[in-house]
């Protein structure tokens, strides 16, 4: 598993490195990955390093200072490197004098000498140390010049809120590719919120430890270069389950399984309306590998159309012996509906509730608040807020730890980045690399894939974060089936690869 640390938890693991290590030590090691980043950036893109052009966007503080550092390791690799102090009085002094003695060339976004010395003579005092007699008075316009590679040091892991003008006009005018010194500027580090102007990186490059900003805001990162410092970290409170660990968890029939050991799922889906969500949740069951799915309610026919391996009936009663519930996908919402609900949330068995069934516990929380076996609920946005009345805003993990900490259940808060949270217990993540699954009907195959492992006797919170990532895979395959550069889905073609994500994780498990 991954783990992402917050910038807190960071900075602590940080100020304990520095007792271990000579002053600087960290800096450099973070500087020397970048700038091998960089080259091999450069090295992939433009077919060498000595002789290309780099540009530094430097901001204060240490992510300036790592810019700078790997400036001038790259300078002496012979790549033309200009650097851009966007904060010259603030500047990390012994980054800028190491890449002016390696002959880099530093640009400021100030006045010139001779308007300070008019306007500001306090202030040129404390821009000697970048400044020379000869300075030039280069405006944004003018600064970036032509690189292959940008490299943006803006700000670190301290910095907050959207990119400052002089800052957004910089980034404006980048047209090539942009690799962040630990997260991309703009985006929030703890939340991955994006409130203004920000950098959209193609490399992130991370120091020591990856940060919720590199799973919740994905697309502004691109890929994620891991760069040890020697950082000791704690247990991590957000986590993402990687793709082995997925495939070595899910279950297979072993010598003794039959098709009841192998967990048997209990659908309650779809309506005369909604025909077709029965179809979708049960067959994400099916596909799941349950040992057995049996069917309650009125969309048997076409359930059976599809999966004539599936046991249907009509009411929860005459269902038969189930190890797991889903309910929701098209039920409907009236009082028979309800009370359909409550039936199921009444056993003793896990149960997972989506879709309609989430708008019945917005009206009455009671029927789940109080329960002792395990419930996932899964919402996206639109249903979060009728939960609980408000959006889950720009800090996604804080909302959903406190639903589930509030009800006491699991909660599978979907998006790009789906969170599973739950109670006491650390906060996966799961970043599906795209949105193919953002389309109707791929929430219910969700569903009962969720289902179908809580059949198995699974952790829920494993479970949900588990039958995510199989999901995301699934869609990624079905979009990518046609076109290498993959296409919109529908969740007919989404729910046909659900079997064959399963398998590729099961592959990189053995």
């Amino acid at each position: 598993m991954r783990g992402y640390y917050t910038a807190d938890e960071v900075r602590t693991a940080e100020a304990e490195l520095f007792t271990r290590v000579p002053e600087g030590m960290p800096m450099r090691r973070a500087a020397f990955g970048l700038a091998d980043v960089v080259a091999r950036e450069l090295r992939e893109r433009t077919g060498g390093v000595a002789g290309r052009a780099v540009t530094l966007l430097v901001g204060s503080g240490d992510n300036g200072g790592d810019a700078l550092w790997a400036g001038s390791f790259l300078r002496r690799r012979g790549v033309a490197v200009r650097a851009i102090l966007l904060v010259p009085e603030r500047a990390h002094a012994a980054g800028l004098a190491a890449l002016r003695r390696a002959g880099g060339r530093i640009l400021a976004v100030s006045a010139t000498v001779e308007e300070l010395r008019e306007t500001d003579p306090r202030r040129l005092g404390l821009l000697q140390h970048v400044y020379t007699s000869t300075a030039v008075p280069y405006r944004v316009g003018q600064l970036l010049g032509a690189p292959d590679l940008v490299v943006d040091g803006i700000v670190g892991i301290s910095g907050r809120g959207p990119l400052r003008p002089v800052a957004a006009e910089l980034v404006a005018g980048v047209r090539c590719p942009i690799i962040a010194a630990d997260l991309p500027s703009g985006v929030d580090c703890d939340t991955g919120a994006v409130t203004g102007p920000a950098v959209r990186a193609d490399v992130t490059v991370t120091f020591g430890a990856c940060k919720p900003v590199h799973a919740l805001a994905a697309p502004h990162c691109g890929r994620i270069e891991l760069v040890p410092i020697g950082l000791r970290l704690p247990e991590a409170n957000l986590i993402a389950l990687e793709p082995r660990a997925v495939g070595a968890g899910w279950p297979v029939p072993g010598p003794s399984d039959d098709k009841y050991t192998q967990g048997v799922t209990g659908v309650c889906a779809g309506s005369g309306t909604y025909p077709g969500a029965a179809v979708l949740c049960t067959g994400g069951a099916v596909a799941a590998t349950s040992g057995m799915v049996r069917y309650a309610g009125t969309g048997a026919e076409q359930v059976l159309a599809h999966f004539p391996e599936v046991i249907a009936a009509e009411t929860i009663s005459a269902t038969g012996r189930v190890q797991s519930w889903v309910f929701g996908p098209g039920a409907g919402t009236d009082s028979a509906a309800r009370d359909r609900l409550a039936e199921i949330l009444a056993t003793d068995l896990p149960v997972v509730v989506d879709a309609d069934g989430l708008t019945l516990l917005a009206a009455d929380p009671g029927l789940v608040t109080g329960r002792a076996a395990p419930t996932v609920v899964t919402p996206h946005a639109g249903e979060f807020a009728r939960l609980t009345g408000s959006e889950p805003g720009s800090d996604r993990v804080a909302a959903v730890r406190k639903l589930a900490e509030s009800w006491q259940v699991t909660v599978l808060l979907k998006g790009r980045a789906t969170l599973v949270a739950g109670p006491g217990v650390p906060v996966f993540v799961n970043e599906a690399g795209g949105s193919w699954a953002a389309t109707a009907g791929s929430g219910d195959v969700l569903s009962g894939i969720i289902a179908a492992l809580l059949a198995r006797g699974l952790d829920p919170s494993w479970a949900a974060a588990a039958a995510a990532r199989a999901h995301s895979l699934a869609a990624n395959l079905a979009a990518h089936a046609a076109t290498s550069a993959g296409a919109p889905i529908s969740a007919s073609p989404l729910l046909s690869h659900v079997r064959a994500a399963i398998g590729t994780l099961r592959e990189l498990a053995s």
